[in-house]
């Protein structure tokens, strides 16, 4: 029979913490991008792609990831020089002049919670050599009738 106190490797009292309130990570639906990331350093390190056609970053994404970014403590997957960092992006229709900007993870999840057929893109970039993938697309899913 289950009972909490004796289960292995949980302790009483202590849960996961994620970004969001539970009621509020429920609303979004997440899209991993984890195996495409796996194929392009795959194909980069087979010799398909170089290091030119994967450490591309846009100015405008060096320049927030410099200033908003926040460090991961994985290192970067090309040049292994520097930690990841991580930045959210946020679109969606009544987001008006918010839309499209670069925010804080929990900042751009709570965003899209709140606001229906938004989306909130997490992208992850080195600042050394200008790596960068998507890594998760969060997208508010329509609040449920009843």
């Amino acid at each position: 029979m289950y009972h909490r106190q004796t289960m292995p490797g949980r302790r009483p009292g202590r849960t996961k913490r994620t970004p969001l309130g539970g009621a509020n990570r429920r609303s979004l639906g997440v899209v991993d991008y984890t195996l495409a990331k796996r194929a392009l350093l795959r194909d980069a390190r087979v010799g398909l792609l170089g290091t030119t056609d994967i450490c591309d970053a846009h100015p405008e994404l060096m320049r927030a990831a410099k200033y908003v970014g926040e460090e991961t403590r994985n290192d970067c997957p090309v040049c292994a020089r520097e930690k990841l960092v991580l930045l959210a992006y946020v679109y969606g229709d009544t987001l008006k002049a918010e839309n499209g900007r670069v925010w804080s993870i929990a900042t751009g999840l709570r965003m899209a919670a709140a606001h229906p057929g938004s989306a909130c893109y997490v992208v992850e970039v080195c600042r050394s050599c200008s790596w960068n993938h998507l890594r998760e697309a969060y997208s508010a899913r329509p609040a449920a009738a009843g």
